[in-house]
């Protein structure tokens, strides 16, 4: 169920320093979701901090452990010229913690059960949000919450939608139960996703069931973080600009899946990827345009990561790709 933040949580996250203002000081903050019609906050972050998914797709748990890490670092960040507390409100997260640190990967109906659960409230949540004309920035959480999110706006704007996916895997697996790999499938067989991109696929795990179902579906693009990265046979700009075109013309949603990342701490962590640098361009990049309506940032996890110092580097980077995705919004 939905847990809402209070002002007094909030603050409570927040280490004041004498002569400046941080951005937490100036949050809003709403008693219930019923509210938000009220509230004049443009962005509506809300967690989704569970590792479900992730596990009955034969993951690494552990993705229930970015969203506090990164609200906590958001939070202290400044509030200056270039961005204000006043435009954000914290709604709050969807508390499936007990069942995430009781729940056995091999049961996977049980699983099935849990992740759908999970689909309708988070739908319903994000459905609210865009009905209010505000943008949500969801913090996960497996990459199974994609469906949640594709269907709320799907919803709330009442036409099928497209996305845009920075990541290593497509999330286009079959029609099983529900998990982290086929939330985009799902959202494309009950027709609330329309167009969607693949931005930097790895070649290596991508099975070729998956290539020949792109293949016939001329609503679905990629590229290869190979093409791009290792054989350089296309620029990185010029697919930037490709990607646009083939989703700008409806609202879209941007998800980003930290697995792409080389050697970030998520559920699946990679040894060759892209750099945080080029994470934070593609943000941005999308973000500007006028029908990208939410952020999705997924599959951090700190917590796979015998160092301490992991759950501070996950929050704050988490923390630079909110504060992205604003400014770009702001400066549309």
């Amino acid at each position: 169920m939905l847990q809402i933040f209070s002002q007094k949580d909030i603050i409570d996250f927040v280490n004041p320093r004498e002569g400046e203002t941080k951005i937490g000081q100036h949050i809003q903050t709403i008693s219930t979701i019923d509210k938000l019609q009220n509230c004049t906050a443009k962005f509506v972050i809300i967690g989704v901090p569970e590792d479900i998914g992730v596990k009955i797709n034969y993951g690494n748990g552990g993705a229930h452990t970015a969203f506090i890490p990164a609200l906590k670092s958001f939070l202290n960040i400044q509030e200056n010229q270039f961005i204000e507390g006043k435009d954000i409100l914290v709604l709050g997260y969807l508390d499936y913690l007990d069942s995430v640190l009781n729940f056995d990967a091999t049961d996977r109906e049980k699983g099935d059960l849990l992740v759908k659960a999970i689909d309708k409230e988070l739908s319903n949540i994000i459905k609210i949000i865009i009905a209010n004309n505000k943008i949500p920035i969801i913090i996960g959480g497996g990459h199974n919450n994609a469906y949640g999110n594709l269907k709320g706006l799907s919803e709330g704007k009442n036409q099928s939608i497209n996305v845009i996916n920075l990541d290593a895997h497509t999330d286009l697996r079959k029609l099983e139960e529900r998990h982290s790999g086929n939330g985009f499938s799902y959202a494309i067989e009950n027709k609330y996703l329309d167009k969607y991109f693949m931005f930097g696929l790895h070649e290596n795990y991508t099975p070729q069931y998956i290539f020949d179902y792109i293949h016939s579906n001329i609503n679905i693009g990629y590229n290869t973080y190979e093409e791009l990265e290792i054989y350089k046979s296309i620029p990185f700009e010029n697919e930037l600009l490709r990607a646009k075109n083939f989703i700008q013309e409806k609202p879209f949603g941007i998800e980003i899946d930290l697995d792409c990342i080389q050697n970030f701490p998520s559920s699946a962590m990679t040894p060759s990827g892209f750099t945080t640098q080029q994470a934070r361009e593609f943000v941005y990049y999308f973000a500007k345009n006028k029908n990208a309506s939410y952020i999705h940032i997924c599959e951090g996890a700190p917590s796979v990561m015998q160092d301490s110092s992991a759950i501070n580097q996950v929050g704050k980077f988490i923390s630079y790709l909110i504060t992205d995705f604003i400014k770009a919004q702001k400066h549309d």
